[in-house]
């Protein structure tokens, strides 16, 4: 999720690999730790459900397709139960997030930091916002109470 996130500010690209990791990992920690595979079943229902959610968003325009990817990785080790909970928290996150981006441009940064590249290109009037980012903290600051989950701690 880290490496989505830099990958994201630094170029607006999400590489595929990734989430297909994550997934990888998913299956790998899931089955590691005995979930029942009618539990497994519900986290990928879950995730593929929010594939298509964000899949369909993607096409109309309004949804980076790594974003839906990652969105979606994350959705897998987040299942249903924290499903409501995650979005709620990619969606503070994401606001927050271009709120500041939106005030960096508006009050504009030390010469120095906008002498590299992704800062200029984040500060640029037509630039995107890396929502990758706000996807992946997210992800990260909900990752305990999964690991909780998965070992049976929690």
């Amino acid at each position: 999720m880290a490496f989505a996130a830099y990958r994201d500010l630094a170029d607006y690209r999400i590489p595929n690999w990734i989430p297909v990791a994550l997934g990888c990992a998913f299956l790998a920690a899931a089955i590691g730790a005995g979930w029942p595979i009618s539990d497994i079943l519900i986290h990928l229902g879950v995730g593929l459900g929010v594939l298509v959610v964000a899949a369909t968003l993607f096409f109309l325009g309004l949804f980076g397709g790594g974003d839906a990817k990652l969105l979606a990785a994350g959705t897998l080790w987040i299942g249903w139960e924290g499903l409501a909970a995650y979005l709620l928290l990619v969606a503070i996150i994401g606001g927050g997030l271009a709120l500041l981006v939106l005030l960096a441009r508006k009050i504009g940064l030390p010469a120095r930091w906008k002498a590299r590249t992704w800062v200029a290109r984040l500060l640029a009037p037509e630039g995107k916002i890396p929502y990758g980012v706000a996807i992946a903290v997210a992800s990260l600051l909900l990752f305990g109470e999964v690991m909780s989950s998965l070992s049976g701690t929690g």
